[in-house]
């Protein structure tokens, strides 16, 4: 309940925040352009709080914390006297409308910066992408990529860091191969492998792209100990205890992870598996029957009931640490150019998603942005700044897509009317505007569905 709690505050902490730099992007420049706005709206439905300042607008904060908007004076929406009709949105010159509806998903991208410029300020500590080891026939394996190294490029793009390395591998869906520069840890030698993609099948809701090509970060040597037992279920009834530190599973050795061991259950439903385990400094061996369980998709997995906590028994290396810092000058550099990896980012996965290149199963919506609030926000200062930088720019680029209902639809039919000398006829907007709300609504009904099955 604390933890849901907590994901819905940063949920509505970010999405507030970041709803009301959008929406004041329009307010400012539609003030600067001579345009009377009515009302600036933070929510939906009941009002909560408002007020008004000298020029009568009304400041709204409403419950639902889904969005916003301004409203602007306007002829098409309502009777205007006519000493007022020269402060309508409708009566500006079409130059002064693109600004407006430009500026909103402009003030996301400069929060962006923003976000990035006081992150490298403040300063964090992250890992170095030295690969632990690699998965067995796994693409990575078939390049010969080497453990115990560091990568230093993707593609010729310099990295720094695991999140610098995902990110570069996630651009690189349905590209026939990816090119990884590595170095060994005890010399400067550059080696660079290609890895033939041309079969790689990538899930970002289910994994990391490192972990799809079978890259394993290094971590120290760590255990795992159950942490939580299913009353009744094959565990218990199994004998065993929480606190037992478990080794290996049907003679692989662990080494401390927690996802091998539960792969190895799901995959073995009804079956026999002999658990190796250390209690009170002894080893010993227990033989279950694994259970099953029926997923939603309707396949029948392995079951214990078992719930692993995983420890670390010794420190990360120094060596491995890298601290990200930067001075008030050079921060702004370094945001801007994070900023644009972002907005170059996004670009590819919506062109791969039109395209088909990556599935619909892949987009996400209000669940996993708040649990994505949540977790970056317990880390945290830098890593939610991180957070709402991201989904900032994300939001930027859904409002510039050409759909009617959105900012980048309105755009279309102002850089139309800029190219033809006349506005787009009402009749073919409400056309456009419809076709867009439905588009709009499947694909957040898409994403919603997508939530619900991940949890």
């Amino acid at each position: 309940m604390l933890e849901f709690l907590w994901n819905l505050g940063s949920f509505v902490v970010a999405l507030g925040l970041l709803v009301t730099v959008h929406e004041y992007g329009h307010f400012w420049v539609a003030r600067k352009c001579g345009i009377r706005v009515e009302k600036f709206s933070i929510g939906f439905g009941k009002t909560l709080w408002r007020r008004f300042d000298k020029y009568g607008t009304e400041y709204v904060v409403a419950l639902i914390p889904l969005g916003g908007f301004v409203k602007m004076l306007d002829e098409r929406v309502d009777e205007v006297a006519e000493q007022d009709k020269q402060f309508a949105f409708n009566n500006k010159s079409v130059y002064q409308r693109i600004a407006v509806v430009a500026a909103g998903p402009i003030a996301n991208f400069i929060f962006a910066i923003v976000a990035f410029y006081l992150m490298f300020l403040i300063g964090s500590t992250t890992l170095k992408p030295i690969i632990g080891s690699i998965d067995t026939d796994s693409i990575a394996a078939q390049a010969q990529l080497a453990a115990n190294s560091q990568i230093v490029a993707i593609n010729d793009m310099d990295v720094e860091n695991w999140q610098d390395v995902n990110m570069a591998l996630a651009a690189q869906i349905g590209e026939p191969q990816v090119t990884i520069a590595t170095r060994t840890l005890d010399s400067t030698y550059v080696s660079k492998k290609q890895l033939d993609t041309t079969n790689w099948h990538y899930e970002p809701s289910k994994t990391s792209a490192m972990h799809s090509l079978g890259i394993v970060p290094f971590t120290p040597k760590k255990k795992i100990n159950v942490s939580e037992l299913t009353p009744g279920a094959a565990g218990e009834m199994a004998g065993l205890l929480v606190g037992d530190e478990i080794i290996s599973v049907n003679g692989t050795n662990l080494v401390g992870n927690w996802q091998p061991f539960v792969d190895i259950i799901q995959q073995n439903p009804n079956e026999s598996v002999t658990i190796e385990l250390a209690r009170d400094g002894k080893k010993q061996e227990i033989v279950l029957l694994v259970g099953t369980r029926q997923q939603k998709d309707g396949r029948n997995t392995g079951f214990i009931g078992v719930a692993g906590q995983q420890t670390y028994i010794e420190p990360w290396p120094d060596s491995h640490k890298l601290d990200v810092s930067y001075g008030p000058i050079s921060a702004i550099g370094k945001a801007v150019d994070s900023t644009w990896n972002l907005v170059e980012l996004s670009f590819k996965m919506i062109g791969k998603l039109v395209t088909g290149l990556v599935s619909v199963e892949n987009l996400s919506g209000p669940i996993s942005i708040a649990q994505g609030a949540g977790t970056s926000a317990g880390i945290g200062l830098a890593p939610f700044l991180y957070f709402l930088a991201l989904i900032s720019v994300n939001l930027g680029i859904i409002n510039l897509l050409p759909l009617p209902i959105l900012d980048g639809g309105h755009l279309l039919y102002y850089v139309i009317e800029l190219l033809t000398g006349k506005p787009v006829p009402e009749r073919f907007q409400e056309v456009g505007f419809k076709i867009g709300a439905l588009i709009l609504l499947s694909l957040m009904s898409i994403a919603i569905f997508n939530d619900f099955s991940r949890l």
